[in-house]
């Protein structure tokens, strides 16, 4: 079941109705249309309600939801039962079967092809290219099959017009690797029936095949010259441009006259060259096998038999559906031919399974029903009872695989209608056989009378001749049958000849011998000799009842999944729900049969695990883990706190629920608690997630740590490297480029350059002979006032200190003397004389025996007289005048704003 939809969209799972009624059914089968859920599960089997619009369902996400999931853990959709029959066949190595069922115009056939489009998305995930391929056919298979076999009928713009069946085989590891498409019960009347498209062909097509473009001018096709189908791109209208000359509409032009009691072929003769000439056979061929027929007598002589007007038209129908009949056959051979398992060994390639899908038209009933209608339902009628007979063995083998008690199920078995129609003798086919097969003149109604009189005993068969009160049939033309799904009248006209169908081997032999090689294939039996014995080919019914027994046979083997298609209205409408119209689909799809089959012993049934799962938070004891010895035991607990332990049964592996109501139960206790729990998990997840965070940002911490250390350990050691042989150098390491250091030790690498420039002055220092002492102090004091000041100021020359030795008798202790130039501050230069004792500075008139013009006491000096001292203790005298070094301008002394 589907357990992830809300109520508001009504029941996901027809089974978990509150009763079992047509009008509960309905009224859930509308609310869900209604609010855009087009498929609802009764249990395994899927019901489809034709949308009759574009539905953003499919697609690749939709595929990654469904595939490997099982049944109950998404909604209803194609994808899940197309899953489920792909999982049994490739986790058991099982043949399953997809059977597709509705009536004209439901969706049978967008139901197959979104099924085949799923399983060909889930195959192949290492895309193969041989593997590629055959997906690839098996696909667009689909599109020449309807191309050529669908057509526009009342209710259906797009109806297929005959069953399809496709096994496709896969590998032991999943991969298709080829199939198989058998057809059955081809519409071939539907020759004589064509609908027009929208468009017409193109002109140079229609000249070539010599047609016109106005069907009403053919007698085949002029019914629907007046229709169109709505879609220009559909298989109808593909089917008209590529197949309509093939077909040949103009076989119903020709026209049989009767001139002296010799039946002709009237006109000029030009339709049958025509015919001739798209059959690759010669004129007169073709209008003697239309003509005549020939026989071989018991003694062996050949003999050429004219036809009566009436044999010829029968003949000339019978070889237009003949030649449409083959050419399909042919078209589904060469398809086969194409996608069959191809150099398959079992030893080498493992075990080879399959998936059947079965496309076939639904149960019919029109106003006028036909030979057709009458093979379509007894088709159904044989499904559906294979369909009751597979769910209840369904049931069945899992109530006795699960140990759990099987209750008789009482139902409505129609074998009995199947009976009525193919029981041998006995029968409706047998007794129509046995009409087409006397050599006495039998007509329709002389087969109705028959049946009349050997079935008037049947229940489910009646005429009017057997109820002359019942007005609404007719006598000698009409009888009923009360099938499974309803009743239905049938006309028995043209029964008999349809049975029949037998085409003059004049026919066979015209196409064997024509000169294009298809057509001849397609014809293989007219190469028999005309004296050869041949047994009396079957009839259709034959055919067909043996084609259906043979298709049972092999879905019997298999195990079957189901999509039941609904058609909503008549007017192709995405919102109209026509209830009468639909509850008379559900009543002939058997679809509320199955709901009881499925509800007469437990509606529900979940593996322990999975119902722990989904309930364990509805009990104390179970959430959020149990302590007990098996999930059984712990299912056991959540059944007994809630009261509904004498409701189930407990399987092996399997916990089985009688009433949706203590379902419900549970789920509406879990629906109250999911948002407590989910506030819960997310406060739980998120205290997880922060935890998380905290050891990743510490772990992160404790890297970003031990990762310091190994570069503050790396740049200790480079250093250590780079500087251990500094003592040793000649520049101390001076010339050494220390490494680059890391920002935490941006500071501790500077205080470590400085101390080893101070060792490197130290061992430079220790150096220096004391006789030069006092001048290289001199120098450093000279340095620290002048840097950045100077840019040369004669570090690199011996100091005299006492340039004016001449005068330094009369001022006692001189530390220094020199020649000096005054610049005022209107830039008028002097020069003048200083001289340093060690309590004065003294400014000098050299031109006048240096003359004391001003006594500073040291205490007194400003910077700029200090500025000026040094500039003249850095600077050489020549002539008694300091030198400017190369860069300078002449820089004189000047103190104070007077120049003083």
């Amino acid at each position: 079941m589907a357990e992830l939809e809300a109520l508001e969209f009504g029941k996901s799972d027809f089974v978990l109705l509150d009763e079992v009624n047509m009008e509960q059914f309905m009224e859930n089968l509308k609310l869900r249309f209604e609010m855009g859920r087009i498929y609802t599960f009764i249990g395994e089997v899927v019901v489809s309600v034709n949308p009759y619009r574009e539905m953003d369902i499919y697609g690749k996400e939709a595929i990654s939801a469904y595939r490997g999931r099982e049944l109950y853990e998404n909604p209803p959709h194609l994808y899940a039962v197309a899953d489920a029959a792909y999982k049994a066949m490739k986790r058991r190595a099982k043949d399953t079967c997809i059977v597709i069922s509705g009536e004209s115009g439901a969706g049978k056939t967008e139901a197959s092809k979104y099924i085949m489009q799923y399983i060909a998305a889930i195959t192949n995930p290492s895309q193969r290219e041989e593997v590629e391929s055959v997906k690839n056919v098996l696909l667009k298979s689909n599109c020449v099959l309807e191309a050529f076999g669908n057509a526009k009928t009342n209710r259906n713009d797009n109806s297929s017009r005959f069953g399809k069946y496709m096994d496709i085989n896969f590998s032991f590891s999943g991969d298709p690797t080829g199939g198989h498409i058998n057809n059955y019960l081809l519409e071939k009347v539907r020759t004589f029936c064509f609908t027009t498209g929208s468009e017409n062909p193109p002109q140079t097509l229609l000249e070539s095949y010599h047609l016109q473009g106005d069907p009403a001018v053919y007698a085949y096709t002029k019914e629907g010259a007046g229709s169109s189908v709505s879609n220009k791109h559909s298989p109808q209208h593909i089917h008209r441009n590529t197949f309509t000359a093939t077909r040949s509409p103009q076989h119903g032009n020709i026209q049989f006259g009767t001139e002296e009691e010799i039946v002709q072929v009237e006109g000029d003769g030009e339709v049958v060259s025509h015919i001739a000439e798209l059959t690759s056979t010669q004129p007169q061929q073709v209008e003697k096998a239309l003509l005549f027929r020939t026989v071989a007598t018991g003694g062996g002589d050949v003999i050429e038999k004219g036809h009566s007007e009436q044999e010829a038209c029968f003949g000339r129908e019978a070889f237009s559906k003949a030649l449409y009949e083959r050419l399909f056959g042919w078209i589904v051979g060469r398809i086969n031919s194409v996608i069959e398992v191809k150099d398959y060994n079992p030893m080498l390639h493992g075990k080879n399974t399959v998936i059947g899908v079965l496309d076939i038209y639904g149960f019919e009933i029109f106003d006028n029903n036909s030979f057709e209608q009458f093979c379509i339902n007894y088709c159904n009628e044989k499904l559906q009872q294979l369909f009751i007979e597979l769910i209840l063995r369904q049931e069945q083998e899992e109530y006795e695989r699960e140990g759990v008690a099987w209750q008789h199920i009482e139902y409505f078995n129609n074998q009995i209608i199947v009976d009525l129609v193919e029981q041998n003798h006995k029968g409706i086919l047998s007794m129509l056989d046995e009409a087409c097969l006397s050599g006495g003149r039998v007509t329709d109604t002389v087969c109705l009378d028959s049946m009349s009189s050997r079935l008037a005993q049947h229940p489910h068969y009646t005429d009017r001749k057997l109820t002359p009160a019942d007005k609404t049939m007719e006598f000698q033309k009409h009888f009923r049958i009360r099938h499974y799904a309803g009743d239905v009248t049938y006309s028995v006209e043209g029964f008999l000849d349809k049975n029949k169908d037998l085409l003059f081997q004049d026919f066979k032999r015209l196409m064997f011998n024509s000169t294009n090689p298809v057509l001849k294939d397609m014809w293989p039996d007219g190469g028999l000799s005309i004296t050869e014995v041949t047994k009396r080919p079957q009839t259709a019914a034959s055919l067909f009842k043996n084609s259906i027994v043979a298709l049972v046979d092999k879905l019997s083997c298999k195990e079957p999944y189901y999509v039941r298609c609904v058609k909503p209205n008549e007017m192709k409408s995405p919102v109209l729900f026509d209830a009468a119209r639909c509850q008379h689909q559900v009543a002939y799809l058997g679809l509320l049969e199955n709901v009881r089959v499925r509800r007469a012993g437990f509606a529900y049934r979940q593996g322990y695990s999975r119902f722990l799962l989904r309930y364990k938070m509805t009990c104390e004891y179970t959430w959020p883990n149990h302590l007990m010895a098996t999930d059984r035991e712990a299912v056991e607990a959540i059944v007994t706190q809630h009261g509904f332990q004498d409701d189930v049964a407990y399987g092996h592996t399997k916990l089985f629920v009688r009433s949706p109501r203590s379902l419900f139960s549970l789920e509406q206790e879990r629906a109250a608690l999911i948002p407590i729990l989910v506030l819960f998990l997310q406060k739980v997840w998120r205290g997880a997630l922060a935890r998380k965070r905290c050891r990743q940002l510490r772990a992160v911490y404790a890297i970003m740590g031990c990762y310091r250390k190994h570069k503050l350990k790396a740049h200790f050691l480079e250093v250590e490297r780079r500087l251990a042989n500094a003592r040793n150098m000649a520049d101390y390491g001076r010339g050494v480029e220390w490494p680059l250091p890391p920002a935490a030790l941006a500071q501790f690498h500077d205080i470590t350059v400085t101390l080893h420039r101070r060792w490197w002055a130290h061992q430079v220092v220790k150096r220096i002979p004391p006789s030069e002492v006092s001048e290289v102090r001199a120098k450093v004091a000279a340095l620290g006032a002048l840097d950045g000041a100077r840019k040369a100021w004669g570090v690199g020359r011996p100091w005299e200190r006492d340039y004016l030795a001449n005068v330094r008798d009369q001022f006692g202790l001189v530390l220094f003397s020199g020649l000096c130039r005054k610049v005022n501050r209107f830039n008028k230069s002097t020069d003048r004389a200083v001289l340093i004792t060690d309590k004065h500075l003294y400014k000098l008139e050299p031109r006048k025996q240096y003359k004391v013009l001003k006594r500073t006491p040291l205490d007194q000096v400003s910077p700029r007289d200090t500025h000026t001292y040094m500039h003249t203790l850095t600077h050489p005298i020549q002539d008694g005048i300091p030198v400017p070094q190369e860069g300078e301008k002449p820089v004189t002394k000047t103190t104070g704003s007077r120049g003083s």
